[in-house]
């Protein structure tokens, strides 16, 4: 006779200690959070105030690097979160912050990768996030940074910087034909 185990798809919680060992967490409230956090009118405040705070998304900012300054900043945020999710951490504040990044980063890619293969109009790609537009002051920031590169552009400037031989040129034979063989 055979078994067969069938996981039970259908977990109503799970419980996870945390390191105090006196917190319980659950599934169900961790999906109630990120229904809230989804909710089109908390989410468009989110995005505002998170505009708003510029160190925590422009590069260039004088107070981008500094970690106090930044971790005083998401505690502000933080604060504004919890006022209609009152479970909100700073751990989950910056995953989602993470989360909605990534989301217009591909969102943006998406749309470059359309225009650069030539598409017609009607064929570049759309935005399928409702959020995307209201997330285009990180268009800038998204950009990559220009590469360098250390490869002469021209053949002409290869002879001058690269005294030597040329990758092109016939190598010496007779280099190898003097090679000893066990």
């Amino acid at each position: 006779m055979r078994s067969v185990y069938k996981a039970n798809t259908h977990v109503p919680y799970v419980r996870c200690a945390v390191e105090s060992g006196t917190e319980v967490g659950s599934v169900r409230d961790e999906e109630k959070m990120n229904t809230k956090f989804k909710d089109p009118e908390f989410l468009t405040q989110f995005i505002q105030k998170y505009r708003e705070m510029r160190n925590l998304w422009e590069v260039k900012h004088p107070q981008y690097y500094i970690k106090q300054v930044r971790k005083s900043t998401l505690e502000r945020l933080l604060a504004f979160v919890q006022t209609f999710i009152p479970e909100a951490t700073m751990e989950i504040l910056e995953k989602k912050i993470g989360i909605l990044r990534n989301m217009y980063r591909r969102e943006h890619n998406k749309i470059q990768i359309s225009l650069r293969s030539g598409a017609s109009a009607d064929d570049v790609y759309r935005p399928r996030l409702w959020y995307f537009k209201k997330l285009r002051f990180l268009d800038d920031q998204t950009e990559a940074r220009e590469s360098l590169s250390t490869l002469p552009s021209t053949p002409a400037e290869a002879d001058e910087d690269q005294p030597g031989t040329s990758i092109l040129e016939e190598p010496d034979v007779t280099i190898w034909s003097q090679v000893n063989y066990f």
